[in-house]
């Protein structure tokens, strides 16, 4: 059912209550009503998962819609590096031969990457070097680049990295292929996630689950270190923190990641959003809908007895 709504709220611990309110009062009257209306002004498809870290509050708008994970799928690959690290089989220091050549997860056919289709050219000019598995994993989040990720993926492999992501409660999200990967896609294996698929493993990172410690404290940092800033983080007050991940194709525009606002319970936000060509008009419909849940949680903080924060 197109944006139906679920919320889980205000109840102590993980005993919160679960309660469809799409056209009811409750809605109509709450945020989801709000968020609703921008989603409906916008004509896009949208998925938006809403949980703070403390398990007090949450929002789900069509949260197990799928759509295609453009590089939002960076997400399970960062995180199965760092459990290859936390397992001694891997380390951040390790090097990786920097080539534009692959071979397709389907049949083994050959194809490279085309720096026209990059986000970040930079790596490109050092193939025939060799690049630290840290360098590389700093370039796959921060500035999206797919040969770093291809690069990385055919190191801890793909396969693996989505066994691990559905261990981790993403249980429906699918990370079947490399960036680019044209015999595969064309045969239907394309990497896919839903809102609630992302936010189930930033919540992970963010409490510390998805791997150690120390590791989810890293892979916090490198997503905090984000350059590609138009969609949660613009409208927030300057000065917050957001640890995200964006990712973007053709009427494909995502933002997945952990804010921590000034006053309040950190928490996950992920807004997925399809059919809008203009990534401008899509990337402010992510930072509008963002600002509606940073003023909703911020409130929330403010409510006598709640406590959250301070």
């Amino acid at each position: 059912m197109r944006n139906a709504v679920h919320w889980i709220g205000r109840a102590a611990g993980f005993g919160a209550f679960a309660l469809l309110v799409s056209g009811s009062a409750h809605a109509q009257n709450g945020p989801a009503a709000a968020l609703r209306a921008r989603i409906a002004r916008s004509g896009a498809q949208v998925g938006l998962y809403f949980r703070t870290l403390d398990g007090r509050d949450s929002l789900l708008l069509d949260a197990g819609q799928r759509f295609h994970a453009a590089s939002t799928m960076k997400v399970p690959v960062m995180i199965q590096v760092f459990r290859d690290v936390d397992a001694g089989t891997l380390r951040l220091d390790d090097s990786i031969p920097v080539t534009r050549a692959f071979h397709s997860s389907l049949d083994g056919s050959p194809y490279q990457l085309d720096p026209s289709d990059d986000s970040d050219s930079t790596l490109y000019a050092r193939v025939g070097t060799r690049v630290s598995v840290r360098e590389l994993v700093e370039l796959m989040i921060t500035v999206s680049s797919n040969l770093a990720a291809n690069l990385l993926i055919e190191r801890v492999g793909a396969e693996r990295a989505n066994r691990t992501a559905h261990e981790l409660g993403a249980d429906s999200i699918a990370v079947l292929r490399g960036v680019e990967d044209i015999p595969a896609f064309n045969a239907g294996r394309n990497n896919t996630t839903t809102a609630r698929d992302l936010g189930v493993l930033l919540l992970g990172v963010a409490n510390g689950t998805a791997a150690s410690a120390a590791s989810c404290r890293a892979m916090v940092d490198v997503l905090a270190r984000q350059r590609f800033n138009d969609g949660i983080p613009a409208e927030l007050p300057p000065g917050t923190r957001v640890a995200h991940k964006t990712g973007d194709i053709t009427a494909v525009n995502h933002d997945a990641g952990i804010v921590y606002p000034a006053h309040g319970a950190p928490y996950v936000l992920v807004i997925l959003t399809h059919g809008i060509e203009e990534q401008k008009v899509s990337s402010r419909l992510i930072a509008d809908l963002s600002l509606m849940v940073y003023r909703y949680a911020a409130a929330e903080a403010r409510r006598p007895g709640k406590g959250q924060g301070r």
